[in-house]
């Protein structure tokens, strides 16, 4: 058997379905506690001072690594160290956004903050424990479908509770839409139930070695200090031209209709695509290969936001502009995921791809609050010609990282007399 599967033979196979329902089950709260709330908010009449502040809400997005050790060292009782904390925070995810749906956020915004607090915490703490799950079950070679996959579920989560809450609100109501979207999180609870959980990795022992050999285990690598200056750097250009795309759009001319049908919907579209294509390509590139062209080609579609600056309102190059930049950042995503598995230890995944996707985020998000001002000073043209020169550091970066940082150093597990077989025996049935 070929240890570079195909795309048909990954869509072929029900762990594909499954990382496809997980990531569903990932991105359908982010929106609930977001964007589409605001739009509630926005319709029942609160100002706009109020719907600012609750987008602190989404705090436990950012600090989710401070109690990922626990998730690492605690097994429930039930389906396992992975599987069991999947299935309760689904099911707290299916009652507390059904609560949302009891509330009315204009009568009641301190019960409606608290209930979306509640939702983001538990959606990070879902997203804490399946990247573990899915970084304990992925060989290396699995690991760009992988992510392709579930980036791909994550995206229709995404829509769920986007464009599809935000028509249904039209005609049954917020409180019924947000009953419907809590029921939605089913999917990811009978995918839960159907996936196996990981075998052979020996999980800490105390709070201690879940919380802080994580750290001593990740910084004792050679490279490991410019693996994580490469994760803060790699996607920094996307993001800070991300942050100003929309109000880009706008400035030129082009309706909210226009801007929400290619952005939203033909954009994401366009992020799907290329993330299964990048895990494709990925397969038989390697990470570090992938992670250079499609860093590369990243930065490159920004150019194309600079050639419809220079045009103005032109509705073919807004088109062009945003299906190819989604489509090479789904690529570029899925590259950037399968590199951050790599460097997880499995024994302390939950807390190692919690830490290191949390300091990524953070870096980008610190600094895309410096876009509007870039923007204002340098102009459109400008400013999306530096976000294609804030890409290059991150691909010379890339090129003086070391072999052995995409190998973690594991102690092995104690020796059992089915251990050595169990591993093997589960990724051939998986596959």
């Amino acid at each position: 058997m070929s240890s570079k599967p195909s795309l048909r033979q990954v869509l072929a196979s029900p762990r594909a379905w499954l990382l496809v329902a997980l990531g569903f089950a990932s991105g359908l709260p982010l929106l609930l506690v977001g964007g589409t709330l605001s739009a509630w908010m926005t319709n029942e009449g609160v100002n706009l001072k109020t719907i600012g502040v609750f987008t602190l809400v989404a705090s436990p997005y950012t600090f989710k690594f401070i109690w990922a050790p626990l998730m690492d060292l605690k097994a429930l009782p039930f389906l396992g160290r992975r599987r069991g904390w999947m299935l309760v925070t689904q099911l707290g995810l299916m009652g507390a956004i059904a609560a949302m749906g009891t509330v009315n956020p204009k009568d009641s915004p301190l019960a409606m903050a608290s209930l979306a607090l509640l939702v983001a915490f538990l959606s990070a703490s879902q997203d804490v424990v399946s990247d573990a799950w899915r970084t304990d079950t992925l060989s290396a070679e699995e690991r760009g479908f992988g992510v392709a996959t579930f980036v791909m579920g994550y995206r229709f989560g995404m829509i769920a509770a986007g464009a599809v809450a935000l028509s249904l609100s039209q005609f049954i109501g917020w409180p019924r839409t947000y009953w419907l979207m809590g029921a939605l999180m089913l999917v990811g609870v009978v995918a839960t139930l159907l996936a196996r959980e990981p075998q052979g990795q020996r999980p800490p022992r105390t709070l201690t070695e879940a919380a802080v050999v994580p750290f001593f285990d990740y910084f004792r690598r050679n490279g490991a200090v410019l693996a994580l200056l490469f994760l803060l750097l790699y996607k920094l250009g996307d993001a800070i031209a991300g942050g100003m795309t929309t109000p880009f759009f706008l400035k030129l001319g082009f309706s909210n209709l226009e801007v929400g049908a290619i952005s939203k919907g033909v954009g994401m579209g366009a992020t799907i695509v290329g993330a299964l294509f990048g895990g494709v390509l990925l397969a038989k590139l390697g990470t570090r290969r992938s992670l250079f062209i499609f860093g590369a080609l990243q930065a490159l579609t920004n150019l194309t936001y600079l050639a419809l600056a220079l045009v103005g309102k032109h509705h073919l190059m807004l088109a062009l502009a945003i299906c190819t930049d989604n489509l090479c950042g789904g690529m570029a995503t899925t590259a950037f995921g399968a590199f951050t598995m790599s460097l997880c230890n499995k024994r302390f995944s939950a807390t190692q791809f919690a830490l290191l996707s949390a300091l990524a985020n953070l870096g980008s998000r610190m600094l895309t609050a410096t876009s509007g001002y870039l923007a204002e000073w340098m102009g459109w043209a400008g400013f999306f010609g530096l976000t294609v020169v804030l890409a290059l550091p991150a691909l010379v970066l890339l090129g003086f990282l070391p072999e052995g940082i995409a190998a973690p150093v594991e102690e092995p597990p104690a020796p059992e007399p089915t251990a050595p077989s169990e591993p093997a025996a589960a990724t051939a049935v998986a596959r």
